[in-house]
């Protein structure tokens, strides 16, 4: 059982909500969320005991909000589907083709069958691999996102998700038969008056995203990839394992602050996403203020389980680039 500290003060009545994990953990699998993870993360965070991962409760809260949002809609197509498409006016002939979860033989040619929360499995060599998608209809896999705006618009895990559901459909081929999959994003930060300032913000807070899935061949290979190189660096010395890169530690853009008074540099005149913009509006001011470089900070390894043991975590600590409190 994982441990959790509590130095963000969380009350008792969201602290159990916090620390309660339902997932279903298998023992001897590797499941499809493990397997897009950075090698360094699979390789150090096995070596960490699970009581000796300590985790705060405030940093549970998105985990634990998605889990929540799965849960309800899971629940919603099990035990209302028919009353919710009722409401939503779809014809009561189309509701009575549709199926949750059928077995091949309840499966009919005026069948619609809805798959959801399946678990399948798959060995290669030494390892099961595991997965179990969120939905599944028409052959089309779906994953539900809740998430900031920021991911959506910089498509900042696009690669992830694919390799997510293409590993979901590797897993269950006569389930999922179409080549591209849906990300259904539930933005947790929407802005009403930014979708209507801005003209790339998500005008909804739900916005569904298509993406092209992997081949059954190409995403075997990738997978037959990451075991040879889990097998390569199970037991080697940390310093040997490779390092997470920018995108495994969820480094941020730099921020280039412009501070029109050289003199003057505790509040920024104006902030900008590339240097050449600020420079731009340097030049427009006169040319004589500064342009100060802020790097990107890194986030990832504050949920990371090998947090303890990873000496590339204590490096971006000293260089500031990794703020814990």
């Amino acid at each position: 059982m994982s441990k959790y500290s509590n130095t963000s003060a969380v009350p008792l009545s969201l602290g159990v909500f916090l620390a309660s994990d339902h997932y279903d953990y298998e023992a001897d699998t590797i499941s499809a969320t493990s397997l897009i993870k950075p090698l360094r993360q699979i390789v150090l965070g096995g070596r960490v005991p699970t009581t000796d991962a300590v985790v705060d409760l405030v940093n549970m809260v998105p985990l634990r909000l998605g889990t929540a949002i799965h849960d309800a809609i899971e629940n919603a197509w099990k035990n209302n589907y028919q009353g919710a498409l009722t409401a939503m006016g779809v014809p009561q002939k189309v509701i009575d083709k549709i199926k949750i979860n059928p077995k091949p033989e309840e499966l009919t040619e005026d069948t619609i069958p809805i798959y959801m929360e399946q678990r399948a499995y798959k060995t290669v060599g030494n390892y099961k691999i595991s997965g179990k998608f969120d939905f599944n209809g028409d052959g089309r896999v779906e994953d539900f996102k809740s998430t900031g705006v920021f991911t959506a618009m910089n498509n900042t895990n696009d690669e992830k998700y694919i390799l997510q559901g293409s590993i979901y459909r590797w897993l269950n081929p006569t389930l999922i038969t179409s080549d591209e999959m849906a990300i259904q994003y539930i933005f947790t930060d929407w802005s009403a008056m930014r979708a209507r300032n801005e003209e790339a913000y998500p005008k909804q807070r739900i916005q569904q995203k298509i993406l092209p899935l992997k081949s059954i061949n190409e995403i075997d290979a990738f997978i037959r990839n990451k075991l040879s190189q889990i097998d390569k660096y199970m037991d080697a010395p940390e310093s040997d394992i490779p390092l997470c890169t920018d995108e495994d530690l969820w480094r941020s853009a730099p921020v280039f602050k412009y501070y029109k008074n050289p003199a003057k540099t505790t509040r920024s005149t104006k902030n900008f996403d590339t240097r050449q913009e600020a420079y731009v509006r340097m030049a427009e001011d006169g040319g004589m203020g500064i342009v100060i470089e802020q790097p990107g900070t890194v986030t990832a390894c504050k949920y990371c389980q090998a947090f303890s043991i990873c000496s590339q975590k204590d490096a971006l600590i000293a260089a500031g680039d990794l703020v814990i409190n």
